[in-house]
């Protein structure tokens, strides 16, 4: 059984649980916060989280994480067959997680945390968040998935980064990520509906 290391609060920790329901795998969640304890970097380099342990191994890094339980377990797939149409879906994800959520994490200290982030950061992020959302539009079809008629792994991404996302946004900005976005906002809102995703949230709340 793969055990799931992290907390439910980490968005990349809801999002391989969900996979992990998504692929129909048995496992058990583990409460681990982030540390710098060296029984937690055994698992995760960085102290991060999540991580899953697989018989006695680790590993980190949830697009890791996926790309291994899309092999351990194949279907449903998570990325195309055709190769350069799964390249896309990885593509698409690395935006996501490089140019939306990572930049808007700069201001997650103050958005949620009660710690002030300077002026100076706040208007950079608001200047490369805006250019992240026009990459992320080029690249995303939503026709009706993220990368057009089948749920892969790049939907994941979407539901989970724009979750942390717009809620640093409203808290910082007063700004809705999503405004001029309107494909995202009615994909997120069929993502919130899908069975994997829709447990997870649900035991989240609970």
């Amino acid at each position: 059984m793969i055990q799931l290391y992290g907390l439910k609060m980490s968005n990349y920790y809801s999002l391989t649980k969900a996979l992990l329901i998504e692929k129909d795998l048995a496992f058990e969640e583990v409460k681990a916060p982030p540390t710098q304890e060296e029984d937690n970097l055994v698992r995760s380099p960085m102290g991060k989280m999540p991580s899953i342990g697989v018989d006695g191994q680790y590993m980190s890094e949830s697009l890791a994480i996926a790309a291994y339980l899309d092999r351990l377990q194949p279907t449903p797939a998570l990325l195309p067959a055709d190769p350069f149409a799964a390249g896309k879906v990885i593509e698409l994800v690395c935006h996501l997680k490089l140019n939306v959520e990572l930049v808007a994490r700069r201001c997650l200290p103050e958005a949620f945390f009660g710690q002030t982030v300077s002026e100076e950061t706040k208007a950079s992020t608001h200047k490369d968040l805006a250019k992240g959302m026009q990459a992320v539009r080029r690249l995303m079809v939503c026709g009706p998935y993220a990368v057009g008629d089948t749920l892969t792994l790049a939907d994941f991404y979407t539901f989970y980064t724009f979750g942390l996302a717009s809620g640093i946004t409203q808290a910082i900005y007063g700004e809705n990520l999503l405004d001029g976005h309107d494909n995202i906002a009615q994909l997120l809102t069929k993502l919130a509906q899908h069975p994997s995703i829709a447990r997870v949230e649900a035991e989240k709340a609970g």
